[in-house]
């Protein structure tokens, strides 16, 4: 078990790396294009390719439950932390107006100031839900459950994927980034919809699973297969190279609040809730990993398409991956 996790680490923390490196070399353009590139087309392959080979037949209530469950109580406990910034602004943790998170230095936050309490931009606001709610299930999740659980398991974090992918990252995503992104008077609930529809990824997913009884010919099944060997590193490589532009340590620790949530408060709600509706071994397991996978680096992606605080975002990229390496062998050792 300790191999497996090692290795699983290994790729994750090598990629990451690589991207810490390179930016020093490449072009300011090219965080931007690759993450451009990955909502486009690296993405929705990959749903494309899981929707295809996932079966949705057993135990198909629980995933998406779950996933449901999580995403409202994430978003809730976000919105609420935001609340009580707004009227005592958490200067401590750093989730504050003061310090301009934007990588464009030519940008000017604009500030709300009365009786000397600083308000959040809306592009922090919404970097903070995002990075609060949205877990990494695909890139992260996946390659880590594959080597703790049962290949009879595994359809459970693969199905949460699909859920979390489709109503997390590009439902409640989408419609968050949509609405802070934007924060103008203009902006609509009907607007934020409409740009669910138009992400690519809901139409591969739907395309997946009403192609799962059509054979492809075997070079484009090899291809798909093979595809996310190249999705994952990807992703690896620009949460590196956004992790290079963190300026200094007071932009770390704008990422303690959102990591906390993310890492403790949600998984710790699935551990307790699992047992009182029957669900215990490895299905439960599965829940509780899922949960707690890291900040989603897909949020980075949704950042660069509606230009959202890409600093905030990678804070708690950051530190949610670190919290991981001691959570999972925790989790293992509460539930098996």
């Amino acid at each position: 078990m300790t191999d497996a996790l090692f290795h699983a680490y290994t790729s994750l923390f090598v990629w990451i790396g690589v991207g810490l490196v390179l930016y020093r070399f490449l072009p300011d353009t090219v965080p931007r294009l690759l993450g451009r590139g990955l909502f486009w087309v690296g993405m929705p392959v990959e749903i494309f390719d899981l929707a295809r080979r996932t079966d949705f037949s057993r135990l198909v209530w629980l995933a998406p439950v779950a996933t449901v469950t999580v995403l409202i109580f994430g978003l809730s406990v976000a919105l609420s932390v935001l609340q009580v910034n707004q009227h005592w602004p958490l200067t401590w943790l750093g989730l504050r107006g003061k310090q301009p998170f934007s990588l464009y230095p030519d940008e000017s936050p604009s500030f709300v100031s009365e009786d000397s309490t600083l308000e959040l931009t809306s592009a922090q606001k919404g970097s903070f839900v995002l990075s609060a709610t949205l877990g990494n299930t695909g890139f992260v999740g996946l390659a880590i459950a594959a080597t703790i659980l049962s290949p009879e398991n595994m359809g459970i974090a693969a199905f949460y994927t699909v859920m979390h992918n489709i109503f997390g990252l590009y439902g409640v995503g989408v419609i968050v980034s949509h609405h802070f992104g934007q924060a103008s008077a203009e902006s609509r609930w009907w607007t934020s919809l409409l740009a669910v529809i138009k992400v690519p990824t809901v139409w591969a997913f739907i395309l997946g699973v009403s192609t799962q009884f059509i054979k492809f010919p075997q070079f484009v099944e090899t291809s798909l297969d093979q595809s996310v060997w190249i999705v994952i590193p990807c992703g690896f490589l620009l949460t590196g190279l956004r992790l290079s532009q963190l300026k200094n340590w007071e932009s770390l620790v704008s990422g303690v609040i959102p990591a906390v949530v993310k890492m403790l408060i949600m998984p710790a709600v699935v551990l307790l809730i699992t047992p009182l509706l029957g669900i215990i071994g490895e299905p439960r397991l599965a829940l509780v990993l899922m949960a707690g996978t890291p900040t989603a680096l897909t949020t980075l992606v949704l950042a660069e398409e509606y230009n959202l605080d890409r600093d905030l975002i990678a804070s708690s990229i950051a530190l949610s991956m670190l919290v991981l390496i001691p959570l999972v062998p925790l989790w293992l050792k509460l539930l098996t």
